[in-house]
């Protein structure tokens, strides 16, 4: 190495920072130590030039500093200084230069724990056999075997890990939507609700008016059920305060308080601020300023210093109602449920008091020998497997015991390791007994979980048993409401059946009523009319007569002989004319009517001449045929 020559510090240049200590801010979130900034890329060493009478001046400056206080907008990598690497040396700091802001920086479990693991497979590689051994070939490939399994598991474990975390955000997310869908269902369902709610109010609210509408029109006719109509009593409207007069209803187009600010009084001293002065002027002192005195205490005591009995009383009567109140207001509260199930300690039995039983000392005798028999047939039979395992690998040791032959360096080896196994059997045994301890612990803590489980089983058992209990007094409970329910729905049905009843009546009686009115006055208006027709159409026909006698009279005097005897001739001919063709238009059809009718009679006639012709021939022969079949059976019987 050559000899190091130090450059000017530059304390007020690009050193400037190694200067000051870094500042201690409470609120300020300090670097963790083990970050290790990115690392720039270092010019090759140059040795200075050597040292004149006067340093050079430089032209520019490289001013390097680091603000207390980050800006996320401006500083968006941490400042990184520069580093020198020493020759023959390769710093754990550069294996992780990787690492940048943002993507590992600053570290956290997971960049610890790849920082060991780096650490851990440098030190495997370190005790990797070299590539120039080829005696160790075999070794150095089971050892890479072992380590690309063992990575493979990480990497597979690493996998599963992110597959659980991505699964537990899926959850989350499919959660999430669920309850923004059942919010949104819900919403839409209130508002479908609210929407019935209000139709159903606005339904119920008009049926309310046409009831009332009803009701009155029905007390109204009930009233006057003849139909006579009344005249105003003026006298009882205004004797009656309930009556229109006073208070007139608004459905019959009257609004009383349409001008009401008719009625409003105007005043001077009621309206403005200097009348409302000069009225409390006018009013007398104790009005503005009122004198109250102060009630004088009640006296309790009698003047011996002792309770008067009606002060007692009423002590004890507060008392008793304070009580009372408490009483009540405890009922009302709810019966908070029990937050822990707390066991019952029970306490351990004791422990039976060990006895010994004293034997004779033939028995002690004959009881060691055979516990020494026992310890000779045990260890014949290990000494039996052992043998047995020895022979199946015999082979096997030989071939150890000829192709290893020990040095003495392999022999310290060989006691290295076996100090190595004793020590690890030792761990593992202290492991075991520690895994026992444990186990037993666990056990005891099963234990007592099972029975805890058990106690609160057989709570469980008796509440569900009590609210069966309960439940079937309340289905007892609920059958005898419902059987009242039901008595008292028969009830109000036979009412309202009867109340139906009733109005019918009084409609059909209404009704009569109201018909025999009406027939009577149809009958009084049709005869009026008939009358009156009867006249009017007497004197009409009288006034027409009169009239056309006139015209007639004027006719005939002023009429001629030739004129009289042409209205003769018309008279004649519209009287004997339209007869005689009549007639003969008659006995014309009369005439084409025949021919048809003859025809049709011949028709007749010599179908019912061929059939009476042929029955009376059937006839004829049915008597033959008798006297025929007559006289044969007559022969046959003889």
């Amino acid at each position: 190495m050559p000899k190091e020559v130090y450059e000017d510090p530059d304390v007020t240049g690009k050193n400037r920072y190694k200067y000051f200590e870094r500042p201690f801010l409470p609120f300020y979130q300090q670097m963790p130590f083990n970050v290790v900034f990115a690392s720039t890329r270092a010019d090759p060493y140059t040795f200075p030039p050597p040292p004149t009478k006067y340093l050079p001046i430089p032209s520019k400056y490289t001013v390097g500093t680091q603000t207390d206080y980050r800006d996320a907008e401006v500083q968006t990598d941490p400042y990184s200084p520069e580093y020198v690497v020493c020759q023959d040396s390769i710093p754990e700091l550069l294996t992780l230069a990787t690492l940048t802001w943002g993507r590992g920086l600053p570290a956290g479990q997971a960049e610890v724990e790849m920082i060991e693991r780096a650490r851990e497979k440098r030190a495997w590689e370190d005790t990797l056999p070299p590539l120039s051994d080829t005696s160790q070939f075999e070794k150095r490939r089971r050892m890479m075997n072992a380590m690309e399994r063992k990575e493979w598991a990480f990497r597979e474990q690493e996998i599963e890990k992110l597959q659980e975390i991505r699964l537990e955000v899926l959850k989350e997310l499919l959660k999430k939507r669920d309850e923004n869908q059942n919010e949104v269902n819900m919403a839409r369902l209130n508002a479908q609700w609210s929407k019935l709610q209000e139709a159903k109010e606005a339904k119920l609210a008009q049926i309310q008016r046409k009831h009332v509408s009803a009701i009155r029109k029905l007390m109204g006719k009930g009233k006057n059920i003849e139909g006579k109509l009344e005249r105003r009593n003026i006298i009882k409207d205004y004797c009656d305060y309930a009556s229109q007069v006073y208070g007139p209803l608004s459905r019959l187009g009257r609004f009383p308080d349409n001008n009401s600010e008719d009625f409003v009084v105007k005043n001077h001293y009621l309206n403005t601020y200097e009348g409302l002065v000069e009225l409390e002027s006018c009013l007398p002192d104790f009005v503005t300023q009122p004198r109250i005195k102060p009630p004088k205490p009640k006296v309790t005591t009698t003047k011996d210093g002792f309770l008067k009995r009606a002060a007692r009383v009423d002590r004890e009567l507060a008392e008793v109602h304070k009580a009372l109140l408490e009483k009540k207001n405890k009922d009302f509260e709810a019966k908070k449920p029990m937050r822990f199930l707390q066991r019952k300690p029970v306490p351990q039995p004791r422990l039976p008091t060990p006895t010994l039983e004293m034997s004779s000392n033939e028995e002690e005798d004959i009881e060691m020998a055979v516990i020494y028999l026992q310890k000779l047939l045990r260890g014949r039979v290990v000494q039996n497997m052992m043998f047995e395992g020895k022979e199946k690998r015999l082979e096997l040791i030989q071939e150890l015991r000829t192709s290893h032959a020990l040095q003495e360096d392999d022999r310290l080896v060989k006691k290295a390791e076996k100090q190595v196994t004793l020590a690890l059997q030792r761990q593992r045994n202290l492991h075991e007994h520690k895994v026992s301890l444990v186990e037993n612990h666990l056990a005891g803590l099963e234990g007592r979980v099972l029975a805890d489980m058990f106690d609160f089983l057989s709570k469980e058992l008796v509440r569900l048993q009590e609210e069966r209990r309960v439940h079937a007094l309340a289905m007892l409970a609920e059958r005898q409401r419902r059987m009242r329910e039901a008595e008292e729905s028969g009830r109000r049905q036979v009412e309202q059946r009867r109340l139906q009843e009733e109005d019918q009546i009084f409609k059909e009686v209404i009704k009569v009523h109201q018909s025999t009115v009406t027939s009577y006055l149809e009958d009084i208006i049709l005869n009026t009319e008939e009358n009156t027709a009867e006249e009017q159409a007497r004197a009409e026909i009288e006034k027409m007569a009169e009239e056309i006698n006139d015209i007639a009279y004027e006719m005939e005097s002023r009429r001629t002989q030739l004129q009289s005897e042409e209205i003769v001739a018309e008279l004649v001919y519209s009287f004997l004319i339209p007869e005689v063709q009549k007639d003969f238009v008659k006995e014309k059809v009369r005439n084409s009517q025949r021919k048809h009718i003859l025809a049709a009679h011949q028709i007749i006639h010599r179908h019912t001449e061929d059939m009476l012709k042929t029955h009376f021939v059937e006839q004829r022969q049915t008597p033959d045929a008798e006297l025929l079949e007559g006289e044969t059976e007559k022969e046959q019987n003889t």
